[in-house]
Protein backbone atom coordinates (compact mmCIF):
# COMPACT_ATOMS: atom_id res chain seq x y z
CA UNK A 1 0.00 0.00 0.00
CA UNK A 2 2.71 2.49 -0.90
CA UNK A 3 2.12 5.60 -2.93
CA UNK A 4 0.03 5.36 -6.03
CA UNK A 5 1.78 5.12 -9.38
CA UNK A 6 0.98 7.35 -12.33
CA UNK A 7 -1.28 4.63 -13.75
CA UNK A 8 -3.49 4.67 -10.67
CA UNK A 9 -3.92 8.44 -10.96
CA UNK A 10 -4.72 8.16 -14.69
CA UNK A 11 -7.44 5.59 -14.01
CA UNK A 12 -8.94 7.84 -11.30
CA UNK A 13 -8.84 10.83 -13.68
CA UNK A 14 -10.60 8.86 -16.43
CA UNK A 15 -13.32 7.70 -14.03
CA UNK A 16 -13.87 11.26 -12.77
CA UNK A 17 -14.10 12.54 -16.37
CA UNK A 18 -16.62 9.83 -17.25
CA UNK A 19 -18.78 10.58 -14.21
CA UNK A 20 -18.78 14.37 -14.32
CA UNK A 21 -17.88 15.22 -17.89
CA UNK A 22 -15.44 17.85 -19.06
CA UNK A 23 -17.94 20.72 -19.23
CA UNK A 24 -19.06 20.30 -15.62
CA UNK A 25 -15.44 20.03 -14.42
CA UNK A 26 -14.50 23.14 -16.43
CA UNK A 27 -17.37 25.07 -14.84
CA UNK A 28 -16.40 23.80 -11.40
CA UNK A 29 -12.80 24.93 -11.94
CA UNK A 30 -13.92 28.36 -13.13
CA UNK A 31 -16.24 28.77 -10.15
CA UNK A 32 -13.52 27.72 -7.73
CA UNK A 33 -11.00 30.06 -9.35
CA UNK A 34 -13.48 32.94 -9.16
CA UNK A 35 -14.15 32.24 -5.50
CA UNK A 36 -10.43 32.22 -4.67
CA UNK A 37 -9.91 35.45 -6.61
CA UNK A 38 -12.84 37.10 -4.81
CA UNK A 39 -11.47 35.96 -1.45
CA UNK A 40 -8.03 37.41 -2.22
CA UNK A 41 -9.56 40.70 -3.40
CA UNK A 42 -11.64 40.88 -0.22
CA UNK A 43 -8.56 40.40 1.95
CA UNK A 44 -6.68 43.02 -0.04
CA UNK A 45 -9.55 45.53 0.28
CA UNK A 46 -9.89 44.92 4.01
CA UNK A 47 -6.17 45.48 4.52
CA UNK A 48 -6.28 48.76 2.57
CA UNK A 49 -9.34 50.14 4.41
CA UNK A 50 -8.00 49.67 7.91
CA UNK A 51 -4.87 51.66 8.73
CA UNK A 52 -2.43 49.97 11.08
CA UNK A 53 -3.29 50.80 14.65
CA UNK A 54 -0.68 51.74 17.18
CA UNK A 55 -1.81 50.41 20.53
CA UNK A 56 -1.48 53.15 23.14
CA UNK A 57 0.82 52.09 25.91
CA UNK A 58 -0.80 52.63 29.30
CA UNK A 59 1.12 54.81 31.68
CA UNK A 60 2.27 53.18 34.91
CA UNK A 61 -0.33 53.45 37.64
CA UNK A 62 -3.14 54.24 35.21
CA UNK A 63 -6.46 52.56 35.86
CA UNK A 64 -7.41 49.89 33.28
CA UNK A 65 -10.40 50.56 31.09
CA UNK A 66 -13.15 48.13 30.16
CA UNK A 67 -15.37 48.73 27.14
CA UNK A 68 -18.89 47.29 27.18
CA UNK A 69 -21.70 48.26 24.86
CA UNK A 70 -19.82 51.21 23.41
CA UNK A 71 -19.30 52.87 26.80
CA UNK A 72 -16.01 53.22 28.62
CA UNK A 73 -16.04 52.25 32.26
CA UNK A 74 -13.11 53.40 34.32
CA UNK A 75 -12.30 51.73 37.58
CA UNK A 76 -9.70 51.57 40.28
CA UNK A 77 -8.70 48.67 42.50
CA UNK A 78 -8.16 49.45 46.15
CA UNK A 79 -7.04 47.24 48.97
CA UNK A 80 -9.71 46.22 51.43
CA UNK A 81 -8.98 47.59 54.86
CA UNK A 82 -10.37 45.97 57.96
CA UNK A 83 -10.80 47.72 61.28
Amino acid sequence: MGSFSIWHWLVVLIIVLLIFGTKKLRNLGADLGGAVKGFKDGLKDAAEERPPEAAPSPSPGAAPQQVTGGRTIEGEVREKTTS
